[in-house]
C-alpha cells in the first residue's frame, strides 16, 4: 500500500457544537465541508482531522497532537475557556489531555526529546 494521506476522525453527537470546540482548539475554522455530516481541517500535507456526526458511538476516540510550546497552548487554551489538564511527565514528551465536548480525549505532546525505538 502507497497512502497518500491520513485522517484522525472523531465522531460526535453534535457536530456544530464540536465544530465551534475544535475551530478554539485548531485556532481557525474547518477547511473544507465535503457533506452536511463531516468537517474538516488540513493540518499538514498529509494529515488532517475530520469530524463527523454519530449520537450512538461518539466520545470514544483520541486525538494526539505534538506542539511547540505547551505552556504556550495552555495559556491559549485557557483564554478560550478551554481547561487543559495537568502535565503528564513520561519518557519521551511530557502530554497534557482535554476532553471535547463529547469526551474524546485530545493530548497535547511536546515533541519527542529523543528518537523513539525502532519497531
Amino acid at each position: 500500500m502507497k497512502a497518500r494521506k491520513i485522517y484522525t476522525a472523531l465522531l460526535t453527537a453534535d457536530l456544530a457544537a464540536a465544530e465551534r470546540w475544535y475551530t478554539k482548539l485548531l485556532g481557525r475554522k474547518a477547511d473544507h465541508r465535503p457533506m452536511d455530516t463531516l468537517v474538516q481541517w488540513e493540518l499538514f500535507d498529509d494529515a488532517g482531522l475530520m469530524l463527523s456526526s454519530s449520537g450512538e458511538i461518539a466520545g470514544k476516540g483520541l486525538l494526539f497532537l505534538y506542539v511547540d510550546d505547551l505552556a504556550a497552548e495552555r495559556l491559549r487554551l485557557q483564554g478560550l475557556g478551554l481547561v487543559l489538564g495537568e502535565d503528564i511527565p513520561g519518557d519521551y514528551s511530557t502530554l497534557a489531555q482535554l476532553r471535547d465536548p463529547d469526551g474524546n480525549i485530545v493530548t497535547l505532546a511536546t515533541p519527542p526529546a529523543r528518537p523513539f525505538p525502532a519497531a
